[in-house]
């Protein structure tokens, strides 16, 4: 007999009741009327209290079955009564939960008078009915490895009235088939709860010919997130009282009366809503810039948050539609002006991009299973440039046909990462126009008392309208560098289990924002250093000009520079840490009415 069969296991905990050994059974140790007084002997008293002590090294726990405890009193009190078919028709209820039961044996029969089982976290893969006491009337399989109903095609116990089949890997239309009123006759609470059942209607219809139904956990199924989910339930089994602990009030049934009649309206698709709101605690990062940084580059900052989520599209609609839009999103700064090579960007943005967020990636379980790999599809909000209060304001609906992988998704939760575009502006190269002249023009409208060269006074004058022109010159943008600034997660695991919405503040944690912009070493350095040349010839004649005191000003001003090249500030950092508002919710119909106007005509 294997050690993992159910009955191998009973027969060790009934060992273990020691029904022949002290103080239980007969032996010297038992006082009686005949025998003398010795010390050698105890009272029966004595002996029950030895076996109910809570100090007493023969107090045994009995949670495996309420009748262990009574046994052994009744070793103590009547011993000749125990004999092997006494002790296995004494038992009424077994509580065998988490020790490895692989198999029920036909050895369970010997508990002839046996009404409750449970074996809840054991390794059973399969119920032979034949092998279970016409005498059951509760059966608790909650958590075990059943993928198949099968084996439930011969003789079931009649009296059945609970049966728990809770997560489990039950999904079939053949194990839908063996849950109907011909098998289970006087069935009056079913456990169903966290198994991969999609078909809602098939399920339904196998499960109104239950004629004592009453109660119903069903919560965890793939197909309870649809939309129609409980109103079609509810509808569908009018004898019903109690659906995933909860009475069904008469104003629920009253709502969703006729319900179950538009067939058309069922669909097993589910439709989840995520919102991302108002994000604050993000610093200015245009303070950590120095007051004497150059003209150029001219950097802006944006930020927008990313996540994936399941979309009804198939991957090659998501490759053909969502990539395409995420990269004409990310090169249209670059190619505003048209100027830039194509290749010269792509091989940028190699080079650039600290991290970037995929339209298609695979999320795979924390097994890392490959069979339970999910794909999903990513999505970013707008781009926002910084204030102290962020408002995104993105809504985003999926609509989802494979519920099962909903389920997984759900219960893995919502990641999301907050990201930073940072874009170099640089003053385009013309080969008609020096790069002097669009240097000093923007010197001048930068600081407003900028002097016009002699050479260049009399045609500035004859043309105002020309001058208005070529005061700003064309920038060409380099290809964004994106950073990951923070993550979260979301649990949604609530959804899965009968909730509609969540609604939390994601905290992504405190950031750092760098100490200064500096400008990325690519083939503008050189107009960079070109541009600042001239800005000094520009300057010159005009501290020629100045007093001692200004020359004492400016000798300062440079000192402070050159001590901040070799001590760089440190990192900025912000006590409050970051947040985003994020919300995802179920889409769900309230009454009949309600669904019928929803639902639009495909």
């Amino acid at each position: 007999m294997s050690s993992n069969t159910l009955s191998a296991v009973l027969e060790k905990k009934i060992r273990r009741l020691c029904l022949n050994d002290f103080p239980c059974g007969h032996g010297s140790w038992r006082k009686t009327k005949d025998s003398a007084a010795g010390a050698d002997s105890e009272s029966t008293d004595s002996l029950l209290d030895l076996l109910s002590c809570h100090h007493s090294p023969w107090r045994y726990d009995d949670s495996w079955s309420p009748q262990a405890s009574a046994l052994r009193k009744l070793a103590v009190l009547s011993p000749q009564h125990l004999h092997t078919n006494f002790i296995y028709s004494y038992f009424t209820t077994l509580r065998i939960v988490d020790k490895g039961v692989s198999a029920i044996d036909n050895g369970l029969l010997k508990f002839s008078k046996l009404e409750e089982l449970v074996l809840s976290a054991n390794k059973i893969s399969e119920i032979p009915a034949e092998n279970l006491p016409s005498s059951l009337k509760i059966l608790e399989l909650r958590a075990n490895r059943l993928s198949s109903l099968n084996s439930l095609t011969g003789r079931l116990p009649p009296c059945l009235q609970y049966l728990g089949l809770s997560h489990n890997s039950l999904a079939s239309h053949e194990d839908v088939s063996h849950l109907t009123g011909r098998h289970w006759p006087q069935l009056v609470c079913l456990d169903l709860s966290d198994c991969d059942f999609q078909d809602q209607k098939t399920l339904l219809e196998a499960l109104s010919s239950l004629p004592c139904l009453k109660t119903l956990v069903l919560e965890g199924n793939p197909f309870t997130l649809a939309p129609s989910y409980p109103g079609f339930t509810v509808d569908r089994l009018p004898a019903l009282s109690c659906l995933d602990a909860s009475w069904i009030s008469p104003e629920e049934r009253h709502s969703f009366r006729g319900l179950a009649e538009m067939s058309e309206l069922i669909t097993d698709t589910a439709s989840a809503t995520v919102n991302v709101g108002r994000m604050r605690g993000i610093l200015d990062p245009l303070m950590s810039v120095e007051e004497n940084a150059p003209d150029f580059p001219v950097v802006s900052f944006s930020y927008f948050i990313t996540y994936e989520f399941l979309s009804h599209e198939t991957p090659g609609e998501l490759n053909l539609g969502s990539e395409a839009k995420f990269d004409t999103a990310s090169t249209a700064h670059v190619t505003e002006d048209g100027s830039c090579d194509t290749d010269l960007l792509s091989s940028k943005k190699c080079e650039r991009e600290t991290s970037k967020p995929d339209t298609e990636v695979c999320v795979v379980n924390t097994e890392g299973a490959c069979s339970d790999a999910i794909r999903v599809s990513s999505h970013s909000t707008s781009k926002l440039t910084w204030s102290e209060c962020m408002d995104f304001s993105d809504a985003q609906t999926y609509v989802v046909s494979s519920l099962g992988d909903l389920k997984k998704f759900l219960n893995q939760g919502l990641y999301l990462r907050l990201e930073e575009e940072k874009v170099l502006s640089w003053p385009a190269v013309s080969e008609d126009a020096p790069v002097t002249k669009n240097s000093q023009t923007v010197k001048e409208k930068k600081g407003g008392k900028g002097k016009e060269s002699p050479g260049k006074s009399g045609s500035t004058k004859d043309k105002p309208k020309d001058k208005k022109k070529k005061s700003v010159p064309e920038l060409v943008q380099d290809a964004p560098i994106r950073t990951i600034l923070g993550s979260a997660h979301v649990p949604l695991q609530s959804l899965v289990k009968g909730g509609q919405k969540v609604n939390v503040i994601c905290d992504l944690g405190v950031l750092h924002s760098e100490s200064k912009v500096e400008a990325p070493q690519t083939p503008q350095k050189d107009l960079g250093k070109k541009i600042k040349e001239d800005k000094k010839k520009g300057e010159k004649e005009s501290k020629q000009r100045e007093g001692s005191d200004a020359r004492q000003k400016n000798t300062a001003s440079v000192k402070g520079k050159g001590k901040g090249k070799k001590k760089p500030e440190l990192d900025v950092h912000t006590d409050d840490s970051v947040s985003v508002e994020v919300s995802v919710e179920l889409e769900r119909w309230k009454s009949a009415s309600e669904a019928h106007q929803l639902v639009l005509p495909h």
